[in-house]
Order: C-alpha cells, then structure tokens, then sequence
C-alpha cells in the first residue's frame, strides 16, 4: 500500500515545517525501514504552499504509526487545516 498525504502550509512556516518533516522521515526510515517522499506544488497560493509526503510500499499498520509521529514531531503548529491521507495500492493484470 501507498499512502500519499497532503496539507496546506504557510509560505513563512514552511522552512520549519521542511526540517521537522525530514526529520521524522527519517526516524521511521531508521526504525522501520520505510521509502518516503516530500514534495510541494511548484505554486503558492495567496501565501499557502500545499505539501505532500509520499510512502510507497508502507506496511499495512503504518498509517496508525505514522500519525503518532506526526503528532511528536509537533508538525501541527504549522499545518493550515487537516493533514489528508490517501491509500492507493497497486493494480494487478488479470493473467
């Protein structure tokens, strides 16, 4: 499974927002040997940057882990409204 999140983030708390992210990215690279991602949309939009983080290939309780990261890394302080999660798995060809 894929989970790919989205959420807005201020143009000034973005700097902020890019350290703490990478670090916990890289805690659960660490302690649980997952792929991650982070990108944003070229584009700002009155002052408001939307952000992606990327894991494919997560194991399938990551989501639950990944949100009691997200909540010690304290990336709520400068998060715009809610983080959106999305799952997406892999299509298999009929054979």
């Amino acid at each position: 499974m894929d989970l790919y999140i989205y959420y807005k983030v201020r143009d000034a708390d973005a700097a902020s927002l890019q350290t703490a992210v990478a670090a916990m990215q890289a805690q659960l690279a660490a302690q649980f040997a997952v792929k991650s991602e982070l990108k944003r949309r070229p584009e700002s939009n009155e002052g408001i940057q939307t952000w992606m983080e990327v894991y494919p290939a997560a194991p399938g309780n990551f989501a639950a882990t990944l949100a009691e990261a997200v909540d010690r890394a304290g990336l709520a302080q400068w998060i715009v409204g809610a983080r959106h999660v999305e799952a997406f798995m892999d299509v298999v060809p009929c054979a």
